[in-house]
């Protein structure tokens, strides 16, 4: 099996596998130069060598070219401290030529060799007039990269609804798909201020406690199905999963109704490890391994009625049964086929 060791090129980022070659001893934290599709970098062990199977790895390992030296920390200390005056000259240069766009970073490579300027717009622009402007203002070679809201919150920091720093800036490295399914699945507020982030999309939370509930609902009452109680046959109305109970509905005799909670057992928990994604190749998709990522997408596994004693499914809570015309269509399709 090959061995590989992880290396991140900015904090709180993407971590890209490499060939340590002789360097087997790296340890986490050690800044370490390396070879990329953008020629060679300045990084930083985030683990330390390691053997990984063959499925892990996408195409050739490129290989880590020597461990930092002093010089090279000069070198990118000093680029760190342009990039904040690079900015806000890009961003001076794109108003000049009326271009509606907001530069968020810039990052210089350790050596200055080249520069990546990235920046957020509602709409596709050239930017070829000012790529060729700030080459010949900053000396070097200047990439335009476009991207989304939530690494731009990224970029920027700032505070969550929870009063502690955006995860995106202190610990997530990438942004795994949310989908306003998974705030349902929580009984959390549906409308948007109440689960979006300070970049105004869905919180990356949402995805954090899903898996507990997308289980524990798999093993209680589905919403209008029909369960036994101590007053009689209910319908579920409400299912509370943190409290481990459900309220039904009870009609009585002459047409009386009244509001029941129900235990229901502990739930069993089988949930998947969780771990961070795999690492990319190196240089696969750019240095800072920024990424822009939708809201999407993938549905919350849809509650199972197991709990309790389920007397009889009540369709509104499932799959909905075809109506009556519908199987008169589809028998006379039949018929059709049969005659012909």
């Amino acid at each position: 099996m090959p061995t590989v060791v992880g290396v991140a090129f900015r904090p709180v980022t993407k971590v890209y596998y490499f060939d340590p070659l002789e360097l087997t001893d790296l340890q986490p934290d050690e800044p370490v130069v390396v070879e990329t599709s953008r020629g060679r970098t300045l990084g930083r062990v985030v683990f330390a060598p390691r053997e990984v199977s063959d499925k892990e790895l996408s195409g050739s390992l490129k290989p880590v070219v020597r461990r930092a030296t002093a010089w090279d920390m000069v070198q990118a200390d000093q680029m760190v401290h342009r990039e904040e005056e690079a900015r806000a000259i890009a961003a001076e240069r794109a108003r000049a030529i009326g271009m509606t766009i907001k530069i968020d970073k810039v990052e210089f490579s350790f050596d200055g060799s080249n520069a990546v300027v990235y920046f957020t717009s509602e709409q596709r622009v050239d930017f070829r007039n000012l790529v060729h402007d700030l080459s010949q203002v900053l000396h070097t070679r200047v990439e335009m990269r476009q991207v989304g809201v939530r690494d731009e919150a990224k970029f920027l920091g700032g505070f969550g609804k929870c009063g502690r720093e955006v995860c995106c800036a202190t610990w997530l490295r990438e942004f795994a798909p949310v989908s306003i399914k998974m705030a349902k699945a929580q009984d959390l507020p549906l409308n948007a201020p109440e689960v979006s982030g300070v970049c105004g999309r869905l919180l990356c939370c949402l995805a954090y406690e899903n898996d507990f509930y997308a289980e524990a609902r798999k093993q209680m009452p589905r919403i209008n199905s029909i369960i036994e109680t101590p007053e009689g046959p209910g319908k579920v109305r409400q299912v509370h999963v943190l409290a481990k109970r459900v309220t039904v509905l009870v009609e009585g005799p002459n047409e009386t109704r009244s509001w029941v909670q129900v235990d229901v057992p502990e739930p069993e928990f089988n949930l998947p490890a969780h771990g961070a994604s795999a690492p990319a190749i190196a240089g696969d998709d750019g240095e800072s391994g920024v990424r822009d990522e939708e809201d999407t997408r993938g549905a919350a596994p849809g509650p199972k009625a197991e709990a309790g004693r389920q007397l009889a499914p009540d369709h509104a809570g499932g799959s909905r049964p075809r109506s009556r015309g519908s199987r008169r269509k589809k028998s006379m399709r039949s018929s059709d086929s049969t005659s012909g």
